[in-house]
């Protein structure tokens, strides 16, 4: 009788064994599958990001150049820099103080259709505001755009380009 409960107690430590091999096997894949989705997220992170700073090289440069509003380039660099993630992530409003000051006078002004819905005279006196607040701010906004293409690199931009 003494021999069966032998018998059963080292089957019994076999099975715990082989469940414990087993449970460390599968703790050993579920570690290896987070490192991957967070290799696989970090990754999608920085491709995003690139296509953002690609757009923002694009606008700063434009604005610094005069090639696009003070106004719009505030809107838009507010708009699509807010969607930076991690280690590029900007606090915009503290980052670049005079282009929120910009998008902040001129983000619930109308555009597009709604523009062209208002009335000469509405339209002249939203341009007239733009414009001053515009003219108020352009050195320090230009200043920032410079600081937003050292920021991203103006690696999108030829190096010629960014010279003159």
């Amino acid at each position: 009788m003494q021999d069966w409960i032998w018998v059963l107690a080292g089957l019994g430590g076999l099975i715990i064994l082989g469940l414990s091999i087993y449970a460390g096997v599968l703790l050993a894949k579920l570690k290896r599958q987070n490192t991957l989705q967070a290799q696989q997220k970090e990754a999608a992170i920085a491709k995003r990001n690139d296509k953002i700073v690609e757009s923002v090289d694009v606008i700063a440069f434009a604005a610094l150049n005069d090639q696009c509003d003070l106004s719009e380039a505030a809107i838009r660099l507010y708009m699509i820099m807010d969607h930076l993630q991690g280690d590029k992530r900007v606090e915009f409003d503290s980052r670049y103080p005079a282009l929120f000051e910009l998008y902040e006078a001129v983000k619930d002004t109308p555009r597009g259709e709604a523009r062209s819905a208002l009335k000469k005279k509405e339209r002249m006196k939203f341009d007239l505001e733009r414009a001053k607040h515009e003219a108020r701010l352009e050195q320090a906004i230009k200043a920032e755009l410079a600081e937003i293409l050292a920021f991203t690199g103006g690696r999108h931009i030829p190096d010629h380009i960014l010279t003159h």
